[in-house]
């Protein structure tokens, strides 16, 4: 009988445990809800702000737009033969129509508009709806600037403009501002579920970074990054790119230099004394996580990592806060790495940033603040000119190096934390690593 009791009892915390995953059905009922939200609420306002009454989103099945990727209701994986969004904002009505030129209704909220049986032309159909619309002003997906906002091929390009009537063709115009806004910019429910998002990414780190994973002498970094591409699988998840694990250690007496980001060492066998060193996401609910933690590798007798580390990782923290503190509206992202580079310089700190947004991408549409190799600022055709707009979302990611005497070589403090910017300044979506995980984690009673 206790046996059973225990048994039902085991069963149970699982139950709760895995209760911050939804199933499949789960998440198909909140994105839908969330694809309602934007819709009704948030896109009115962004077609407002970008000054464009009509916006035409045009894709054909497996090779969708990335902005139509992200209208589909949660039973469509893609698009369907050539599907056509109308998009029409009358703002002194204060209405917006949501118009599908398509066999069939794009989920709940976008109506089919096209009978094939009346008019057997699609393109016919949709200049149609055009003209009893009447628009100021059409947008398409295309961009110079922005990947994201240029999913329109160049077919159907072709085809809509030989199509369109000429009355219309000088109010065509690049939807770009409409599309990374529709990217970038984050709900308040969106935000209630990213702060679980990182949580779980960051569970999943705190188990990989330990004794339950990896085996000092034993284990090797390409262990630990599979290991976190099975357990992201069998949590019913998904990653939008293939994690990395590696680690810094003392080269005393040996010549040291640093590997490059683009060819870091794929397998190296963990040891104590190690510096180990992840960057990992995953993909849920169609939001996406990037995080870097960093993890110290104890020596027999060691309770503790060492100072010299732990300052490291001081300054890393430094580092953020010189960028975060100069994410302000309406900045250019060149205008921020700059102004965060001269100030953490100045403290000096050896600094590199090149924080991204994030969202509905991974390296997603928006504010981008330098790139690794580009700590000059990024050029124009990367978004050099983009301000930074509230309620949205970045992956705070940089490094410091520093110089450790004990070790004969300098290292990178390299961190990576999801933070949100709104209308009240910045936070983190859900905290930051202020200190290093400890392999194995500290027992009081016992050495390790």
């Amino acid at each position: 009988m206790k046996k059973l009791f225990l048994l039902v009892c085991l069963i149970f915390i699982g139950e709760i445990n895995a209760q911050q995953i939804l199933n499949e059905k789960e998440r198909a009922k909140v994105i839908d809800e969330i694809l309602d939200d934007r819709f009704n609420n948030l896109l009115p306002k962004l077609m407002d702000a970008a000054d464009l009454d009509m916006w035409v989103v045009i894709s054909r099945e497996y090779n969708e737009d990335p902005v139509i990727k992200t209208m589909l209701p949660a039973t469509w994986l893609n698009a369907r033969r050539r599907t056509i969004l109308l998009f029409y904002r009358d703002k002194a009505k204060n209405t917006i129509e949501k118009l599908a030129v398509a066999r069939y209704n794009v989920g709940k909220n976008i109506v089919s508009a096209w009978d094939k049986k009346k008019e057997p032309n699609q393109w016919t159909r949709l200049m149609q709806l055009i003209s009893e619309r009447n628009p100021k002003k059409i947008g398409l997906n295309y961009s110079t600037d922005h990947n994201i906002a240029d999913g329109l091929v160049k077919t159907d390009y072709e085809e809509f403009m030989a199509n369109l009537p000429k009355k219309y063709t000088s109010k065509v115009t690049s939807a770009e501002q409409l599309a990374v806004r529709w990217i970038e910019t984050r709900s308040e429910r969106e935000m209630v579920i990213y702060d679980q998002l990182v949580d779980i990414t960051h569970d999943i780190i705190e188990e990989a970074f330990s004794e339950k994973v990896i085996t000092p002498g034993v284990t090797t970094t390409s262990d630990v990054v599979w290991w976190m591409r099975q357990k992201v699988t069998d949590l019913g998840l998904e990653t939008w790119f293939h994690p990395t694990v590696d680690v810094q250690r003392s080269e005393k007496g040996k010549k040291s230099e640093f590997y490059s980001f683009a060819n870091k060492p794929d397998d190296m066998v963990i040891l104590p004394g190690d510096l180990v060193h992840c960057d990992f996401g995953i993909t849920y609910l169609r939001l996406n996580t990037d995080c870097q933690e960093l993890a110290y590798v104890l020596k027999p007798e060691e309770t503790s990592a060492p100072d010299f580390l732990i300052n490291g990782l001081k300054d890393g923290n430094k580092l953020q806060d010189f960028l975060t503190s100069n994410m302000i509206k309406g900045r250019t992202g060149n205008e921020i790495l700059a102004k965060s580079l001269g100030e953490a310089e100045a403290a000096g700190l050896k600094p590199a940033i090149y924080t991204h947004p994030l969202g509905s991408y991974g390296h997603s549409a928006g504010t981008t603040i330098g790139m690794w190799d580009s700590q000059g600022g990024v050029m124009k055709d990367d978004g050099e000119n983009y301000p930074l707009n509230p309620n949205t979302v970045y992956a705070i990611e940089l490094n410091t190096t520093v110089n450790i005497p004990e070790w004969d070589r300098g290292i990178r403090i390299m961190l990576e934390e999801a933070g949100f910017y709104g209308e009240e300044g910045f936070r983190y979506v859900n905290g930051r690593q202020t200190e290093l995980l400890l392999i194995p984690r500290v027992k009081g009673h016992q050495g390790n």
